[in-house]
């Protein structure tokens, strides 16, 4: 994929890079990308020429190669990002953004372990709404525009089984789903339901 959509920026001594959806952050060899906006997705491919999301990311957390041994390995921007390069000679300075990407990853394991499908949508819906979404009076906006496809991708299955699981739950009043496919999950809803 192009570079084209690499715009440096230049503020408060960090410079910083704007990356638009759907493109590649580069791969560096002595660094990583630091997150300042935006929501990047780390992806690999199984024998099949399947996608597998190995993570998703946010403002504050740290991604690149350096933090993985999974091949091959890709970075892909799910919304416009802006990234600054973090060299390793400077990780020390960043433990707790190596923390919290050490937990992220535990997290979204154990979201992937569920052997029901219903499970792992439910709680992957409040995983997102905790770390992207923000409360509204319904509930918890995810305003993450994710792709039936990405939500597959993140957890092993396909796009026709997610959208089912979707609709079911929008049928029993757990999300509400918005233009733009933004998701409304409704928590006070949540306490009852069974996995």
């Amino acid at each position: 994929m192009s570079l084209s959509s690499l715009y440096p920026i230049q503020s408060s001594d960090v410079v910083t890079q704007q990356f638009s959806p759907r493109s590649l952050l580069p791969l560096r060899q002595n660094s990583l990308w630091k997150i300042e906006t935006g929501v990047v997705r780390t992806i690999t491919w199984l024998e099949d020429d399947t996608i597998a999301a190995t993570g998703l990311w946010g403002p504050g957390d740290i991604v690149g190669k350096a933090l993985s041994k999974v091949e091959p390995y890709q970075l892909e921007c799910l919304t416009k990002v802006e990234v600054s390069l973090l060299p390793i000679s400077l990780l020390h300075q960043e433990t707790e953004a190596l923390l919290r990407h050490m937990q992220q990853a535990e997290e979204f394991s154990l979201i992937r372990s569920y052997r029901k499908i219903d499970a792992m949508v439910i709680k992957l819906l409040g995983w997102l709404a905790k770390k992207f979404g923000r409360e509204v009076e319904t509930g918890h906006l995810i305003d993450l525009r994710l792709t039936h496809q990405d939500i597959a991708e993140m957890l092993g299955t396909t796009r026709v089984t997610i959208t089912r699981t979707l609709s079911q739950f929008e049928q029993q009043g757990l999300i509400h789903r918005l233009p733009l496919r933004r998701i409304v999950l409704k928590e006070d809803e949540l306490w009852h339901y069974e996995i």
